[in-house]
C-alpha cells in the first residue's frame, strides 16, 4: 500500500463538509455516537471490524457505557490523511 500523504489544513477543512459530526481534534478526527446501553455501543463497536478490515485502517475506539468515541489518524503518517476521511464516510453510511 502506498504511503498516506498527510493533508494540509484546507483540504481537512473542505473534506469535514462531506462527514456530518466529525471533528477535527488537533491531528485527529473524533465523533461520538450514542447509543441505549452499553450492549447496543459494544455491538457498534463490532460491527465496524468488517468496514475498518477491508479499509485497513482501524480507528481508536473509546467505550463510555452508552457512548462510543471514535478517533480517527493516520499512524504512519501522525495526522490526518484521505484514508481517515475514507473510514469517517463508510462508518457514517453504516448507521
Amino acid at each position: 500500500m502506498p504511503q498516506a500523504k498527510l493533508l494540509g489544513q484546507d483540504d481537512i477543512d473542505r473534506l469535514l463538509e462531506t462527514v456530518l459530526g466529525w471533528e477535527q481534534v488537533e491531528d485527529t478526527l473524533v465523533k461520538q455516537f450514542a447509543f441505549k446501553d452499553f450492549e447496543a455501543a459494544v455491538q457498534f463497536v463490532s460491527s465496524l471490524v468488517p468496514v475498518a478490515d477491508k479499509l485497513d485502517h482501524h480507528p481508536d475506539v473509546h467505550i463510555h457505557w452508552n457512548t462510543v468515541e471514535l478517533v480517527l489518524w493516520t499512524h504512519v503518517t501522525g495526522g490526518i490523511t484521505e484514508r481517515d476521511f475514507e473510514l469517517a464516510q463508510a462508518i457514517d453510511s453504516m448507521r
